[in-house]
């Protein structure tokens, strides 16, 4: 079961991130401050517009960001199969390039939810999975 955390709870650290163009296309990626605790590589739960989905951090040369946000891990690796629900939400909320963006820290280096800023939500931040079982699951191509 997940728990609902606030966007302004006193255990939730909030950065000001940027959207930005991811490279030469015109897609949206969203622009990680250096303050955020996370690595190129790194696959994280991004809780955007009420959805729960995965997305893989990467780097170029101005620094860490996320290209899109995706239903599940696989696609997170995979981009090019899968629905883009950054892309979604940045269209849906007027967010375009340049746009300031609230990303919440909810846990460090795992959960993370974007929001409009100034505007409050509420999360329902999913509980870290077992290590264990995770490495199970990826090395049998599970989600």
């Amino acid at each position: 079961m997940s728990e609902r955390v606030p966007s302004d709870h006193a255990s939730v650290t909030t950065f000001r991130a940027n959207v930005a163009r991811s490279g030469g296309t015109r897609r949206p990626c969203l622009r990680l401050p250096d303050e955020a605790d996370l690595e190129e590589g790194d696959l994280i739960r991004l809780l955007v517009g009420g959805g729960h989905y995965h997305a893989r951090v990467d780097a170029d040369a101005s620094g860490r960001l996320v290209r899109g946000a995706y239903d599940n891990k696989r696609l997170a690796r995979n981009p090019g199969e899968g629905e883009n629900r950054l892309a979604e939400w940045c269209s849906e909320t007027g967010r375009d390039p340049g746009s300031a963006v609230e990303l919440d820290e909810l846990e460090p280096g795992f959960c993370y939810g974007l929001r409009e800023p100034g505007k409050r939500t509420v999360y329902s931040v999913p509980k870290r999975p077992n290590a264990s079982l995770s490495d199970i699951a990826e090395k049998f191509g599970g989600e």
